[in-house]
């Protein structure tokens, strides 16, 4: 077959492959507000359309998270040159909140409008659209993990910020921030990738890449050294629960020779599962075996292997850890 059919197949079935994943992203409140304007003049009438559209509160909280998440834009000039703190002078505590509640409105509708903010605009935005459709919600800020350097990192910082809203008398995880897309340090930009992971997130997931100020969620303190040395997830482990069951620690301790097991949860050997040497080339691991509903395999730890090991699951990065 000549080399350019056979690369046209391979990019028509690429195209079918990346369309059927996204539609598998897509449930049905998505597919509703996918067709709604990119924007509205008010969000009084964003909030209208969407108590118009559904009924439950689960379907209009996940309704807001879609809409900003399809049509809004992380601002990263904005996080690389933050404006200035906006001081404001009160001499009673009501001016003082009358002037708290201005600057917070301010920033609901700059980003309403510029469809463009920091994780501080877009959970402001969050709550108020909550508040209109009679959705109580909070903001919750604290730290994220988002890269290999964050493993086993000493201290926690204030770096990030997100939401939760209480929906059936539960509180429920939200971070439209990271569900519009991610930075592509390879190109520079920000990229547009609607990922519906970030509503509604397994406790356990979440709390991998997020800390809170306090420690604590819903009055249980969490434990600030499994975040710090825990070992980095990323998208798509959540996306199809792919539970790293060890090493429980993101810092391995190992010497030359040595061999590292790892068991990842619902994965098997009809999966491709590689990582990458310190040469930036793919290694296929080696006789793996399936147990307890996932999969198990050894990594000899030798020159090739650099400070980091990240492990691929067709492809996806599923999990990094720090080398000792």
């Amino acid at each position: 077959m000549p080399q350019k059919k056979i690369a046209f197949i391979f990019l028509l079935l690429n195209c079918i492959f990346l369309n059927y994943t996204f539609a598998q992203k897509i449930n049905e409140v998505d597919k509703i507000v996918a067709k709604y304007p990119k924007s509205f003049a008010t969000t009084e009438k964003l909030a209208e359309r969407i108590e118009k559209d559904f009924d439950s509160d689960y379907d209009k909280a996940r309704a807001i998270y879609s809409w900003m998440a399809f049509n809004m834009k992380y601002d990263f000039n904005a996080f690389l040159n933050p404006p200035r703190s906006q001081g404001f002078s009160y001499s009673t505590e009501a001016e003082k909140q009358r002037k708290i509640k201005q600057i917070n409105d301010n920033l609901i509708q700059k980003s309403f409008k510029s469809q463009k903010a920091v994780c501080e605009g877009f959970t402001a935005l969050y709550q108020h659209l909550a508040s209109l459709v009679g959705i109580k919600c909070e903001i919750i800020r604290g730290d994220s993990k988002i890269s290999v350097r964050d493993i086993g990192r000493k201290t926690t910082s204030s770096n990030h910020a997100w939401n939760i809203v209480l929906i059936d008398k539960k509180w429920r995880l939200v971070d439209v921030t990271w569900g519009q897309g991610y930075y592509d340090s390879s190109k520079g930009r920000m990229v547009a990738d609607f990922s519906p992971i970030y509503f509604d997130t397994d406790p356990d997931y979440f709390f991998a890449k997020h800390f809170p100020d306090s420690g604590s969620y819903l009055g249980n303190r969490l434990s600030k050294d499994e975040f710090l040395n825990g070992p980095l997830i990323y998208n798509k482990t959540i996306e199809f629960d792919y539970r790293i069951k060890s090493p429980e620690s993101g810092l391995i301790e190992v010497k030359r020779g040595d061999k590292i097991t790892f068991e990842i949860k619902n994965v098997s050997k009809s999966n491709q599962v590689f990582y990458l040497n310190k040469y930036n080339r793919a290694v296929k691991v080696q006789n793996p075996k399936e147990k307890r509903g996932g999969l198990e395999f050894q990594i000899l730890y030798d020159n090739n292997v650099g400070e980091y090991i990240t492990i691929f699951v067709d492809t996806n990065s599923i999990v990094s850890f720090k080398i000792i």
